[in-house]
């Protein structure tokens, strides 16, 4: 079994990977292109308590607790966002909450997002980052 990993460890992965692209038009396809590999998303579950509100676009999240950590499933109808999707999910995906409550986003400074998004994507990513943290706050309170 491959240990996947730490959150900091997926974080600086991360920044390593934008840093060998020269122009922001290159980091948005890359974000794009990590977007297309979402795992498929059920119909079923886009539903009006799985939507996250604060996005301009249309984005789901559904979560399922094994007890140890958690997994989110997520999809949205835009592209770029998709891609914020998954680079949210490499760092925040299949871990236990506490792990996830205790891992800042310090990827969002040093990627420059906030900066580079529109107001109303990083909205959207805020929006996102907050039903993550919040959904790992239920569960270590359950």
């Amino acid at each position: 079994m491959t240990s996947i990993p730490s959150p900091q460890a997926a974080q600086e992965e991360l920044v390593d990977e934008f840093d060998i692209f020269d122009n922001w038009m290159d980091r948005y396809q890359y974000i794009i292109d990590m977007g297309k590999q979402l795992p498929a998303f059920p119909d079923e579950w886009k539903t009006d308590d799985l939507k996250i509100q604060g996005c301009q676009s249309n984005v789901w999240m559904h979560h399922r607790f094994d007890g140890e950590r958690l997994h989110f499933d997520a999809t949205s109808d835009a592209a770029i966002v998709s891609g914020l999707i998954a680079v949210l999910m490499r760092i925040y995906n299949d871990r236990p909450p506490h792990e996830i409550i205790q891992t800042p986003p310090s990827f969002l400074d040093a990627l420059g997002l906030d900066k580079h998004l529109s107001p109303t994507r990083s909205n959207g990513l805020h929006a996102m980052l907050g039903r993550i943290y919040d959904t790992a706050k239920e569960e270590t309170a359950a």
